[in-house]
């Protein structure tokens, strides 16, 4: 009796687990053929109106071989591929019987695929697509589709060309010396440029694309024998995870791949300088490139790469740790100077100098407003004012933003608004801002220095003490691709926190960051240590013995 329905149960359990009639007829139909598969080319011409419309600039061009063996057609987009090289290297081949010599005769439904792709179409790049599905996607990216009648493949022909802008100057990172090549909006230009920096067979352009309407194309930038493979395999990770329906700049791709979106603080360095991307591809980090944008993202980072320019590495060591020093104290200037100065005249007054408390007192006398009030209206002025500056046009900006700053500021002093000691203090953090090397950071410090404000006006300088910790404590929790945010301050040695300060000659920069957890980390030879020295006075004075013979 159990035996038996042991086995009634059995057949239930394994006859629940059959796929029903209907899921049956779902799979099959999942397995037939769509229109995409149909090799006839009047269907797929019609295929091709159907999905992308009546548009002007959609070229199809359809025609016989010679001797009207096979029907054939072209299919592109106008502007977006070369059409003297669509004609010369492709149609024409195909329809003159003289340039094609025996091919014209040998032509045939059957062989007319092979014959088109390995003898007559002369492109310098032909791929393949196995369907219309996959041949339009590629169409509207550039390229040319061949559609041949009866085939169930379609050729592609590399026919890219488009209207681009030429190569100049980085002007958000400008430097006294250094290249002065910056990336453009062009895909292929921007390869090409690091390229002719970087000639290693290891150096891996890794395509992906993102956004369901622009299918924008993004490459993932590394020395393959550098990079941290757990890093690259994050990085591809979340850039696959993108799921969205444009992305029209590395912007939108920074703030769905970055650790903490919310955070103020930029945790991933942009660039649009070729030889910044070129050194942070070499110290083992990986640059996501962009189609459509010249600025390129650069993972993972820490903040003291946001206080770093391109020219540190250009100038004198000396040089380039007492501007680095100097970084240091203009950033903390901008941030804390205007809430400080709140700080003290609200509640410390007896930390100034008598004679120095005596002028700011006697200057602030009249004044209708507490010292945050002018604070808080005098920032909100010069944000007002730089904002204006970087919309108007280049040559009226810089004028309205220097003219306007200096006219408000005298006017608000004569109307007795203002005092003349915050104007200065809020003239000096703004100038302390523009001497930031990396404009999201200066961004950040113009932010945060509003908080820090009210803090000063309720609790003095405990009050901003407690707003640095607060932001000291967000700044430990932040990471970039496992990278601590604060590195190498947080898990870093002495040696890399010298280096924040000092920039290391380049004989002596024998490894890269520790931090960054790199499949090598050397990056030199350790005998350069022994620099080339003077020679001695002996080997100046010597002289050949062949002019002794002479």
């Amino acid at each position: 009796m159990k035996k038996s329905v042991f086995s009634i149960l059995k057949k239930l359990f394994i006859a629940g687990r059959r796929p029903r009639p209907a899921q049956r007829d779902n799979n099959y139909a999942a397995k037939k053929p769509s229109d995409d598969d149909s090799p006839v080319l009047a269907r797929r011409l019609q295929l091709i109106k159907e999905r992308l419309g009546e548009s002007n600039d959609i070229i199809v061009r359809k025609f016989a071989s010679s001797g009207d063996r096979v029907d054939m057609a072209v299919f592109f987009i106008d502007g977006l591929a070369d059409k003297k090289m669509i004609n010369d290297n492709i149609i024409q081949p195909l329809l003159s019987a003289t340039i094609v010599n025996n091919y014209a005769e040998k032509l045939t439904p059957r062989n007319a695929f092979d014959l088109a792709k390995k003898h007559i179409v002369s492109t310098g790049e032909l791929t393949e697509a196995p369907d219309l599905t996959q041949a339009i996607a590629m169409v509207l990216s550039g390229d040319t589709a061949l559609i041949i009648d009866g085939q169930q493949k379609i050729i592609i022909c590399g026919t890219r060309m488009w209207e681009k802008r030429a190569l100049s100057e980085p002007e958000a990172e400008p430097a006294v010396r250094g290249p002065r090549e910056g990336f453009s909006e062009t895909m292929r230009i921007n390869t090409s440029l690091l390229r002719r920096r970087i000639k290693h067979e290891k150096l891996r352009f890794e395509a992906m694309k993102a956004g369901r309407r622009t299918s924008t194309d993004i490459n993932l930038v590394y020395i393959e024998d550098i990079v941290n493979p757990r890093t690259l395999e994050e990085v591809r990770r979340r850039v696959a995870a993108i799921d969205t329906d444009g992305i029209l700049e590395s912007g939108y791709i920074e703030e769905f791949i970055e650790d903490a979106p919310l955070s103020v603080f930029p945790q991933i360095e942009h660039t649009e300088r070729v030889d910044k991307a070129a050194a942070a591809v070499l110290e083992g980090r990986i640059l996501i490139m962009t189609d459509n944008t010249p600025f390129m993202l650069i993972v993972p980072t820490s903040f003291f790469q946001f206080m770093q320019a391109s020219e540190d590495y250009y100038e004198r060591p000396p040089i380039a740790a007492a501007l680095r020093v100097l970084r240091l104290f203009v950033l903390n200037f901008a941030l804390i100077l205007p809430a400080a100065y709140v700080a003290i005249v609200t509640f410390h007054q007896e930390m100034l100098p008598t004679q120095l408390l005596l002028s700011i007192a006697s200057v602030r006398e009249g004044i209708p407003f507490p010292a945050v009030a002018e604070a808080l209206i005098m920032e909100f002025t010069f944000e007002v004012l730089r904002e204006a500056g970087v919309r108007l046009p280049k040559t009226i900006g810089q004028a309205v933003s220097i003219v306007g700053g200096l006219v408000i500021g005298d006017a608000a002093i004569r109307a007795g608004l203002v005092s003349p000691a915050m104007v200065i203090i809020v003239s000096a953090t703004a100038i302390a801002n523009f001497a930031l090397p990396a404009f999201n950071v200066a961004i950040t410090l113009r932010l945060l220095r509003f908080p820090l404000i009210i803090l000063g006006a309720v609790m003095g300088l405990y009050g901003v003490i407690f707003g640095l910790i607060i932001i000291l404590i967000h700044l430990a929790g932040l990471q970039s691709f496992g990278v601590p945010y604060l590195t190498p301050l947080v898990h870093g040695s002495a040696g890399d926190m010298i280096k924040i300060v000092i920039r290391p000659p380049w004989w002596m920069t024998t490894l890269r960051p520790r931090m960054l957890g790199l499949k090598e980390r050397r990056r030199q030879a350790t005998n350069l240590w022994a620099r080339p020295a003077p020679p001695s006075e002996r080997e100046l004075t010597h002289e050949d013995p062949g002019d002794e013979n002479a």
